[in-house]
């Protein structure tokens, strides 16, 4: 089984067969045996390929691939993911999805016997000794830059040198985008000492391509600003002036639209920017084939800081 013409539109899966491991093969007449590089930009999938074969236990031929949702054009903030197909034989060759040939959106599950899967909390409030295995870093650490244990029931992001912006390991814990329609918030506790220390949400693509939704200071003002950073370039949105140094923020995607909410309680958000177009955290935009991720972030934008940002918690919720 073969995966063929690179990871875009034109993605597809061949197949052949042979008697001997060394061949010679032959390959199926039906090939592509699985592809959607005939329906077009336009279909709600895209980019199918890099599939493998399993056997349940009950006989059954499934295959996984990997493809692509888009929305708002031929954009997939969601990266590449894990689709399920089901599989016959045929003549000694597999028929993916009987009947219509392409990756349907659901199909009946699997004749397995019942495993139930305990659904992970929407919100993790950092209570545990190590953080979940749903939190990322950017590249590998060469050093300690966050803890649970600094202060119980929190998690502490220390200010850094590093910049979300560069190639380098940043202070960013950050977790996959998984829903086209999604809200994600946290409640963060943090005082800015100097003008270039800011800690807050970032969405990410990469360091050329995100947003900084942050909390810095200005002088003698503190200030929530949102940053777009777009091949690289910084702009600065939106600012405004606030009071406290508890603040809970919120970013709500519906679609390619993403709207950025602050207060100083969670029933009293105020709108600092709202639909802003969110297509370059788009890998069509900034590159690559992977998903955005969105997380909590703290920098000292290059000067030295002993300063720490403290976050309570964080939510993330599929609309």
């Amino acid at each position: 089984m073969i995966s063929e013409a690179g990871t875009g539109s034109e993605h597809a899966v061949t197949i052949a067969r042979s008697i001997a491991l060394k061949g010679p093969y032959i390959g199926n007449k039906a090939n592509p045996i699985l592809t959607h590089r005939h329906l077009g930009r336009a279909y709600p999938v895209v980019n199918v390929g890099h599939c493998d074969l399993v056997e349940t236990q009950k006989g059954e031929w499934w295959m996984v691939a990997l493809a692509s949702r888009i929305y708002g054009g031929y954009y997939r903030n969601l990266g590449r993911e894990t689709f399920l197909a089901p599989v016959i034989w045929e003549e000694g060759w597999p028929v993916v999805s009987v009947g219509t040939g392409k990756m349907e959106m659901s199909y009946p599950v699997p004749d397995l016997a019942e495993c139930r899967w305990v659904s992970p909390s929407c919100c993790d409030n950092f209570d545990n000794e190590k953080l979940d295995f749903k939190w990322n870093f950017i590249r590998t650490p060469r050093e300690d830059f966050f803890s649970l244990s600094k202060k119980p029931g929190y998690l502490a992001l220390k200010l850094r040198k590093e910049r979300i912006t560069e190639k380098v390991n940043p202070s960013f814990v950050g977790r996959r985008q998984q829903h086209i329609n999604f809200s994600g918030s946290t409640l963060m506790e943090f005082l800015p000492e100097k003008d270039n220390e800011v800690a807050g949400i970032v969405l990410l693509q990469n360091n050329n391509f995100n947003f900084s939704f942050v909390l810095g200071k200005n002088g003698d003002k503190r200030v929530i600003k949102l940053i777009k950073c777009a091949e690289g370039i910084e702009e600065i949105l939106m600012e405004q002036v606030i009071c406290g140094s508890k603040l809970y923020l919120k970013v709500e995607a519906k679609g390619q639209e993403y709207s950025f909410y602050y207060g100083e309680s969670s029933d009293n958000y105020k709108s600092l920017l709202e639909k802003v177009d969110g297509r370059i955290l788009s890998t069509d935009v900034a590159g690559g084939f992977i998903g955005a991720e969105m997380g909590m972030y703290a920098s000292s934008n290059g000067t030295q800081s002993d300063n720490i940002a403290y976050f309570d918690w964080f939510e993330y919720i599929g609309l």
